[in-house]
């Protein structure tokens, strides 16, 4: 699993070269490409250390004993899986490998082995692999090629699984079922049509298993399929369009499945549905905030499920017999992924993070509620007083639409007027929430730059109205949430109107480019991640099993007028209007937006004589994941905001 890497191309001012020695900058690894960015002394790179060797821990999956974890943090380079058999012990790491290592799943009955998924350069080819927990031996499960293979959901008895693989065209996404102790056999048992399909759960006599069909942020379908008869039936209407139907599981009752639905709603409830009668009965109508995850236990007795509400996440415990739910208690406030139940529902594991605290493991006992904490990830040299504490801020956009986003204040040791730094989120149905900045408290606390994370119209979050109001021929309408922006920055005393930053990566990229033409009398300089240049090029030029997905959110490019319209609004044709330096970072290897998307945007403003400076990691794909790339490119963007932001 190697790729053959090219020399870099690094073009560093002659100036700086003369004046500093080869010992005192920075120099590039061997996979990054960089142009025009000028020498980053060494001294730099020392002063940010204090801020960019915090990490978190997630777990990733319970021991059928619920006593053990694997969990998901980072030593070296990158994320890999280690054990965990008691709360704060010692974390035992059991991968060691050049990429990333994110999921795993243990073989539900004895645990004495594991599979996981690996891709290699960040190519989202993810491939499954088995580890022996015994002799820590890996053993390769899939092609090896340009498939994308996951989603798995184990038999009760733990002798195979189904998982979803885009192997038989590199489109389609089809269910396969797999023996992972004979991966020769693995067998084809459900072909479909389209990248959106996966499986949602399986019936505890495994006799039927419940299929998701996803075809937009607004829209989703259920089905029910026989493992014996192959029949697949539907389970909701596939005629009802723009209502999202998704996470579904067999209840107790197996004509019955729990599921989330934005159905007569704005936000997305809790719901059942019976199979026969297809009666839905709702359960968190009570709460309007959207139900964003769930976990069932075992018996199917309760039911922990997880609300957003504006940016931040709250737990509820539901019983199944009478119905009724309550608040989990005691629970700082921030943020929560990854519930799960152990096998014998006595306890709830979940990861939180909170503003001054990256992402760490708890426990909760059922009995008694309390909370247990497993991990306590390091955070560097970072003391709370350096951590930037978010505060929800409001705008009024050009139409009245309110919206809203983060804003993360410069440290109180810096007077004036403050640079802002804008940085907007992908999908485009992303969430920028109340998060912890992590290694990005750089900004605040060392440069004085205040930072805000906007949720422009098309965010998730706020109601299935508001997730479809950018989408197709509205799409500049998000671009002018900024503009709106813009003008609120204007008016508020502590900040500088004249230094403003945007950045932004993937959609959130689109959205830099944008405004880096569309205001471009209104911002300083901008930076560019994995952005989207033009939809044309761009739904040409993405991976074949997602092209139909981000047509029903960014509109069709086979239509004439689409068409017209991408050419129109693409930063592409609309260079000669872009004033300000840029700052273009993408990864060699992403499916999602090509490195062509970059490259196109980066040799048309260099043709124009624009300031444009430029970082590629030939081992990374949508964003960079391994920590010497991602440490250059905060180092970059740092030199880039002193050069054109900060002076």
């Amino acid at each position: 699993m190697k790729i053959k890497y090219l020399l870099p191309i690094c073009l560093f001012s002659g100036a700086a070269l003369f004046a500093q020695t080869k010992n005192d900058i920075v120099v590039p690894n061997e996979n990054l490409i960089t142009e025009n960015i000028p020498a980053i002394p060494k001294s730099l790179n020392e002063k940010i250390k204090k801020y960019s060797e915090s990490r978190g821990a997630n777990f990733t999956a319970i021991h059928p004993n619920g006593k053990e974890l694997i969990m998901v943090t980072r030593f070296a380079s990158t994320n890999q899986l280690h054990q965990l058999s008691k709360p704060l012990g010692n974390r035992k790491q059991i991968t060691f490998f050049d990429e990333p290592v994110n999921s795993a799943d243990f073989e539900p009955t004895k645990g004495e082995y594991l599979v996981y998924s690996k891709d290699i350069g960040g190519n989202e080819f993810g491939q499954l692999f088995t580890l022996d927990l015994k002799t820590m031996e890996s053993t390769l499960l899939t092609d090896g090629g340009r498939s994308q293979n996951g989603g798995m959901k184990w038999k009760k008895d733990g002798s195979g699984f189904y998982f979803s693989s885009t192997k038989r065209n590199g489109g389609d996404r089809d269910i396969y079922y797999m023996n992972p102790l004979s991966p020769t056999e693995t067998k084809l048992i459900l072909e479909l049509k389209g990248g959106g399909w996966g499986i949602s759960d399986i019936s505890d006599d495994d006799k039927k298993l419940i299929i998701g069909e996803y075809v937009s942020a607004n829209e989703s379908y259920l089905y029910l399929f026989d493992t014996e008869t192959k029949k697949l039936e539907p389970i909701t209407d596939r005629n009802e369009k723009q209502i999202v139907q998704s996470s579904a599981k067999f209840a107790k009752n197996s004509d019955e499945i729990y599921y989330v639905t934005d159905r007569d709603n704005e936000f997305k409830r809790l719901a059942l549905i019976n199979l026969k009668s297809k009666k839905i009965t709702y359960f968190t109508s009570n709460i309007p905030w959207e139900v964003s995850d769930y976990t069932l236990c075992k018996d199917k007795s309760k039911i922990v499920f997880e609300t957003n509400e504006s940016g931040l996440n709250k737990l509820y415990l539901m019983d199944t017999g009478t119905k009724k739910y309550a608040p989990i208690k005691g629970l700082p406030i921030g943020l929560i992924n990854n519930i799960e139940f152990t096998d014998d529902g006595k306890s709830l594991f979940f990861s939180q993070s909170t503003y001054d605290s990256s992402s760490d493991i708890y426990r909760l006992d059922m009995a008694s509620k309390n909370i247990e904490r497993w991990t306590d990830s390091e955070q560097g040299e970072m003391q709370k007083s350096d951590m930037a504490q978010p505060k929800l801020i409001e705008w009024t956009s050009f139409d009245k639409m309110k919206i809203s986003g983060f804003y993360y204040p410069a440290s109180k040791k810096f007077t004036g007027k403050r640079p802002v730094m804008i940085n907007i989120h992908g999908g485009p149905e992303g969430q920028s929430m109340a998060s912890s900045l992590g290694a990005n408290n750089y900004y605040p606390n060392e440069m004085g730059v205040a930072i805000i994370y906007p949720n422009v119209r098309g965010s998730s979050g706020f109601g299935k109205t508001y997730i479809a109001s950018d989408n197709g021929f509205n799409r500049m309408n998000s671009v002018k949430d900024i503009g709106a922006l813009l003008d609120w920055i204007a008016k508020q005393p502590e900040l500088d109107k004249d230094r403003i930053m945007i950045m932004g990566g993937s959609y959130g990229g689109f959205m830099t480019l944008a405004t880096a033409y569309e205001y471009a009398d209104k911002i300083r300089c901008s930076v560019d991640v994995v952005g989207i240049s033009d939809f044309n090029t761009f739904l040409k030029n993405t991976e074949e099993y997602r092209r139909d997905l981000r047509r029903a959110e960014y509109g069709d490019e086979r239509d004439p007028k689409m068409s017209a319209f991408f050419t129109k609004i693409a930063p592409l044709n609309n260079t000669d209007k872009i004033k300000k330096p840029m700052f273009i970072i993408q990864g060699t290897n992403d499916p999602r937006v090509p490195v062509t998307e970059a490259m196109q945007m980066r040799d048309k403003l260099k043709a124009q004589g624009n300031t444009v400076w430029y970082l590629e990691a030939k081992n990374e794909g949508h964003g960079f994941r391994k920590k010497e790339n991602v440490d250059f490119q905060r180092l970059a963007v740092i030199k880039f905001m002193q050069e054109y932001l900060l002076k």
